[in-house]
């Protein structure tokens, strides 16, 4: 289970969420398989979605984090519920790539530069609100603060990080994202500031064993911060066999005679937790014919 606190000011101007995600990211990893630097990209925007997630107030609102930057490693998805438990994938688990300059993973390399990264809130209404801006690192947490500060006008200081094993396993992960509210002062902002130049690399703070508490009771120190909330989260994927069949039933009657003539049935695998759900040849013509019949009703004469 990860660990979640989210804190606020005594003044109430500064909001800072700290999360450990360690456990979340060691199951993503053991369900994808990913090569470390797919692992750590993926690792990073699991931890931000989660983070993000916990922020909405409606029990099935969610919100749905894609990175786009033109990489190896193809499109990034990451999805979570209010309560901060989340799912991701990646369109290519294994890429790799040489370390970067710094001897580090190269997220950046494996992700790529040149897109966009899209926040999707779904609030259970008509249209989900989207938001996206052009990637301006590629590292992730940068890319996160970016859009706070250029689609939501919040400013925000967003930090993420995860260690990987040599044998690929997850060591540490974790991260932060700290927002000025509007009435904010300067004097506040000074010392957030101080604050943060001071502060450790999130991997090492998780690796040392800081509890998320202590991360942003650090990250407000001078501010008189006050628990606000705090929740376990977990790597968790709603699919079901139910949506599965949901799927199927949405593609045409061509597409579905198409499976059943070749393959004499279906299997839908599950892109976040790799589950696997079989359709058999009987329970694809049921389908088709009530799809057909469906059909024969609507484009009926009105009598």
């Amino acid at each position: 289970m990860g660990k979640l606190v989210r804190m606020l000011s005594e003044d109430g101007s500064v909001m800072a969420c700290a999360l450990d995600s360690t456990d979340i990211v060691a199951e993503l990893e053991r369900i994808h398989r990913p090569s470390a630097v797919v692992t750590a990209a993926l690792g990073r925007l699991a931890t931000a979605a989660s983070i993000i997630g916990f922020s909405l107030k409606g029990k099935e609102d969610t919100v749905t984090l894609r990175v786009d930057g033109g990489g190896p490693a193809g499109r990034l998805i990451a999805v979570s519920d209010s309560s901060g438990n989340v799912r991701a994938c990646a369109d290519q688990a294994v890429v790799e790539i040489p370390l970067n300059a710094a001897g580090k993973l190269d997220v950046k390399g494996a992700v790529g530069s040149d897109g966009y990264i899209s926040v999707i809130k779904d609030f259970g209404l008509k249209e989900p609100y989207i938001g996206q801006t052009p990637l301006v690192s590629g590292e992730i947490a940068e890319d996160i603060t970016n859009y706070y500060a250029a689609s939501e006008q919040i400013p925000t200081v967003c930090g993420l990080g995860v260690l990987v094993n040599p044998d690929l396993s997850v060591r540490a992960a974790g991260g932060f994202l700290v927002q000025l509210l509007p009435f904010a002062d300067e004097a506040c902002i000074d010392v957030l500031e101080e604050n943060l130049k001071t502060l450790p690399p999130v991997s090492a703070m998780i690796d040392q064993g800081w509890p998320p508490q202590k991360i942003c009771e650090t990250l407000l120190s001078g501010l008189s911060p006050n628990l606000l909330e705090e929740a376990d989260t977990a790597y968790r994927c709603n699919c079901s066999k139910e949506r599965a069949e949901r799927t199927l039933r949405s593609l045409p009657v061509s597409d579905l005679e198409e499976m059943l003539s070749e393959d004499g049935g279906c299997e839908i695998c599950c892109h976040f937790c790799g589950s696997k759900y079989r359709f058999s040849a009987d329970a694809l013509r049921a389908l088709i014919e009530k799809k057909k019949q469906a059909s024969a009703a609507s484009s009926a004469p009105d009598a």
